[in-house]
């Protein structure tokens, strides 16, 4: 699994250590029970603190996505790729949602879209 920073960026790196497994884990590409790397070597490669790395882990373990043990490692939990399910469906629904009002692709993109922004 690759872990991305972007050190420009106004967000904790903490954070988007966090936010990148979520990226991962969202696209289909870790799953319950895969590893995750080890911090030392993550905050190695990315050129970031230790402590840093952990505290990205953390966040994870403290949202139930990441069950942390010592020897053992960060691994992913069966509720961290419950999440992709859960968009799939709810994506599903909006879909529905949609074609009962008459919306088109389009439109629900765009709505999308606006609120991510």
């Amino acid at each position: 699994m690759l872990i991305r920073v972007d050190p420009s960026s106004p967000v904790p790196l903490g954070d988007q250590v966090a936010a990148s497994v979520r990226h991962a884990v969202a696209a289909g590409h870790a799953v319950a029970g895969d590893r995750l790397p080890p911090a030392r070597e993550v905050a190695s490669t990315l050129g970031i603190n230790l402590h840093t790395v952990l505290r990205g882990y953390q966040q994870l373990r403290d949202e139930g996505m990441v069950d942390l043990r010592r020897g053992r490692g960060a691994v992913l939990t069966a509720t961290a790729t419950g999440g992709h399910a859960e968009i799939t469906e709810r994506a599903n629904e909006l879909v529905a949602l949609a074609r009962r009002l008459g919306l088109g692709e389009d439109d629900v993109l765009g709505m999308v879209r606006g609120a991510f922004r």
